[in-house]
């Protein structure tokens, strides 16, 4: 395996748990694009910006290095999926109107895959890429996940993985930037959907392989005193932090 694979083990629980992309920001970027033929959905994952782009898009070709991923995506008849790494895709030049990788571009060897971009892009079509980082629910419980987040998984965090906290502006981008407006992610979760999510970390499964435990099972009783009742559900949101461009070879 020549990617760097911190997803697959536990891609059934990436499926479920990982929050799901807001309409309009998908609404917004399909304004971008004068014709909505194809989409190229890169490091698909589970298939949710591809779900998504697959309503405004006629067809959507969405990747990823990793099967165990790709087997865990939803279908939709508009949506062909593919195993495949980020710089090394089987696609047609200047074949698509809008390009996006979601919450993976930090992974990319950047230089190859701008490349792969500028090879598969339609003359002036749209890349796109954004990421999210921690969540806000209340000051409390925000406290205790950057402190779990930083403190107890901060070594076991893969290379890259620091440049969410700067929200992509650490990484280059060669293209012609448009901005956006702002767009949010939200959830309204129980206590246990909160675990469930945390437990599609990366750095909790390095934490676990290294250690032979589960760190959120010391994080849980602090949870649990600031949350409440554990089937109470609260309102839950990320920024996104999004970079669009135009594509001009």
């Amino acid at each position: 395996m020549s990617f760097s694979d911190h997803f697959s083990q536990q891609a059934i629980d990436y499926a479920q748990y990982r929050p799901r992309y807001p309409a309009n920001l998908f609404d917004y970027l399909a304004t971008l694009t004068p014709q909505h033929n194809i989409a190229w959905d890169c490091a698909t994952g589970n298939g949710q910006a591809a779900l998504n782009l697959a309503t405004l898009y006629n067809s959507v070709d969405a990747t990823d290095a990793s099967q165990q991923q790709i087997s865990s995506a939803a279908t939709h008849k508009n949506v062909r999926y593919q195993v495949c790494e980020a710089t090394k895709s089987p696609f047609p030049d200047h074949h698509f109107d809008l390009i996006t990788v979601a919450q993976a571009l930090h992974w990319f060897d950047l230089e190859k895959f701008y490349s792969e971009v500028k090879r598969v892009s339609k003359l002036h079509g749209v890349f796109a890429a954004w990421c999210y980082d921690l969540f806000k629910v209340t000051p409390e419980i925000d406290t205790l996940i950057q402190s779990f987040h930083d403190k107890t998984l901060g070594s076991f965090w893969p290379d890259g993985r620091e440049h969410i906290a700067k929200g992509y502006a650490s990484l280059a981008f060669p293209f012609e930037r448009i901005s956006p407006p702002d767009f949010f992610m939200e959830a309204t979760w129980s206590l246990s959907q909160v675990l469930g999510y945390l437990n599609t970390w990366s750095a909790v499964h390095y934490y676990i392989e290294q250690h032979g435990e589960n760190p959120i099972s010391q994080l849980t009783p602090q949870l649990k005193a600031h949350w409440g009742n554990p089937a109470e559900c609260r309102d839950i949101r990320w920024p996104i932090y999004l970079h669009v461009g135009k594509v001009n070879k």
